[in-house]
């Protein structure tokens, strides 16, 4: 009877184990967000997403993309959850899957937060340094004086990407700071 009980103990633990370990990536595989900012022109509003999808290959991904008003994607993104774990283990701890769903969907809830939206990307005042890619790119933002837009890779990578009328694409305008 003792075995029974300790044999149906076990099970139960590691039913319950496994089931909360799929309502974790259920709950971060169904993650949508999005917002309406302005961003390529500055009259019309584009539609800034960001979501989390499985892929069977690459595991989680992190989904983002930028849709003008006509309704063409002008900037899409995927990010590796496994890689966004590498580039933070040092500062944070990943080990447990419950610390990885916590730390995707604080990630996630935080991405188009206000603080990472530019407005305008570059002011009249700022230089460009070190950090940009292309000065004539930064130079066109300083003058159309549209919006950028920032967003986290690791600890300290920040990508700030603008809209380039020039161009008719998304281009990075700030690379802070490369490993």
């Amino acid at each position: 009877m003792r075995n029974t009980a300790l044999i149906f103990c076990a099970f139960l633990f590691l039913t319950t184990s496994c089931n909360r370990e799929k309502e974790l990536k259920i709950h971060n595989s169904g993650f949508n967000k999005k917002i309406l900012k302005n961003f390529s022109d500055s009259v019309s509003l584009d539609t800034f997403k960001v979501s989390l999808q499985e892929n069977e290959i690459k595991g989680q991904l992190i989904h983002f993309t930028i849709t003008n008003s006509k309704a063409t994607v002008i900037y899409s993104l995927d990010v590796n959850a496994n890689e966004l774990f590498k580039n933070y283990h040092a500062t944070v701890d990943l080990k447990k899957e419950k610390k990885r769903s916590e730390f995707i969907n604080n990630e996630l809830d935080r991405f188009l937060d206000d603080e990472n939206f530019m407005e305008p990307a570059v002011t009249e005042n700022e230089s460009a340094d070190k950090n940009v890619p292309d000065i004539d790119f930064y130079n066109e933002l300083k003058i159309s004086g549209l919006n950028g837009f920032a967003y986290r890779l690791g600890p300290e990578q920040k990508i700030y990407i603008g809209w380039s009328a020039k161009e008719e694409k998304v281009k990075v305008y700030y690379n802070c700071c490369k490993k």
